[in-house]
């Protein structure tokens, strides 16, 4: 990726930051002729980050932090309206077809804050008819009252951090509820929603086979719509990272996986995405626009954005510190840092994407999404076919049974040769 440069036609106006305070040049600039050429733009989705927590758990790399005391609602909620305003002239003419709130603890949020927010962006955007709403909520924080309210608000589904019904293995992950409450938030989800997810996590601390597959039993028989299963991971710069806990080892977590991949077959879920599962027509609609390479533009402290404009990709990163993002947003640009997508790199992105779908993609998504002919990337292609990784026919690409296992060795295949 290299950085976008001053597109305007007369690139003097620009001191290499593009001035969000005059709208009409923000558009121009980003529509004048470049490297692509795309046919239509994707789906656009929207990220709003809400950063808070009540506690910051060891395993956790996102983007959030303790609260230490009430959030300064009104403020961020002020700021994240200003911050979707200043971004119009990029999104001009495109409607929402999914809106993510994540965190962070989204379901800090007051009920009168949510109602606020959502009340803002319809103000704002034009929403697609059956567009899809989800927030992400943290059982240790249900109330069914304000849950009733954020249903009432326009949230239409929920994405519910379980991680595991094992209390002595949420205390050893670190979250604030237990195996109660775990429970008492899908009672409350489903009376108030007929649309969420509930997060698990597996080879967790001391986990057994039997253990994970009680967790995963327990998890079926609340029968969610929706279920993201992850391998818990060391990520960089968390607590895990440095005092690592002891967890099982690569053949109990592949039994783990195994069992996993059988009792969700067995109960009617698809496992349609490296780590997703859903009941017929319950695919995470904003999980599969980035999957498939589609627009999202990101709000709200660290959030991340994927624009597509007709000759070029961007991305832009906001602020990631509150208090940072907060300043940088009274000023008129949250946003740090921006890039234009390299042709290669575009190539890439897409395929990063795409081959966590379990059933791939059109062939045609690709010069759709990229602007770019298949063709440029046919001799990773060949490369994976032949090495049984990938199928591919007129019509779909898509990673074999093998391929899916080892999906790092696939997509690597695509990365542009230095």
């Amino acid at each position: 990726m290299i950085p976008i440069k001053p597109v305007a036609a007369d690139r003097s106006d620009f001191s290499g930051r593009i001035d969000y305070a005059e709208p009409a040049r923000v558009a121009t600039a980003y529509l004048k002729s470049g490297a692509l050429n795309l046919s239509a733009l994707p789906p656009l989705s929207l990220y709003v980050h809400i950063p808070w927590c009540v506690k910051k758990c060891p395993y956790c790399d996102f983007n959030s932090h303790e609260a230490n005391g009430d959030i300064p609602e009104d403020i961020y909620l002020a700021a994240l309206r200003t911050d979707l305003e200043t971004a119009l002239p990029l999104i001009w003419g495109r409607k929402l077809h999914t809106i993510f709130i994540g965190g962070g603890t989204p379901s800090l949020l007051s009920a009168a804050g949510l109602d606020r927010l959502l009340s803002d962006i319809r103000t704002l955007m034009p929403f697609d008819p059956s567009i899809e709403v989800t927030m992400e909520a943290n059982p240790g924080t249900f109330e069914a009252e304000k849950f009733k309210s954020y249903r009432a608000s326009g949230v239409n589904r929920l994405s519910i951090g379980i991680q595991s019904f094992n209390t002595s293995h949420l205390h050893a992950l670190g979250r604030i509820h237990d195996g109660d409450e775990a429970r008492r938030a899908v009672e409350i989800a489903h009376r108030n929603f007929d649309n969420f997810n509930l997060d698990l996590m597996y080879a967790l601390p001391s986990q057994t086979l039997e253990q994970a597959h009680q967790d995963i039993r327990t998890a079926i028989e609340c029968a969610p719509p929706h279920l993201s299963l992850y391998h818990l991971t060391m990520e960089p710069n968390t607590v895990f990272a440095k005092y690592p806990p002891a967890v099982p080892d690569d053949d109990a977590s592949a039994d783990m996986q195994d069992m996993i991949a059988q009792e969700t077959l067995t109960a009617g879920y698809g496992h349609y995405e490296v780590s997703a599962y859903a009941q017929p027509t319950r695919q995470a609609k904003h999980n599969l626009n980035y999957w498939q390479f589609g627009d999202y533009l990101g709000i709200g402290a660290g959030a991340h954005s994927k624009l597509s404009f007709p000759h070029r990709v961007i991305r832009q990163a906001r602020y990631k510190q509150p208090k940072s993002y907060l300043e940088h947003m009274q000023r008129g640009n949250p946003v740090q840092e921006e890039i234009e997508v390299e042709r290669d790199e575009l190539a890439f992105e897409f395929m990063l994407n795409a081959m966590r779908l379990t059933d791939g993609i059109d062939v045609n998504l690709f010069a759709e999404r990229t602007g770019l002919a298949l063709n440029i990337i046919e001799r990773s292609l060949n490369n994976a076919e032949s090495k049984g990784l990938l199928y591919r026919d007129h019509k779909t690409l898509k990673p074999t049974a093998l391929g899916q296992r080892f999906l790092n060795d696939l997509q690597q295949m695509f990365l542009p040769v230095a």
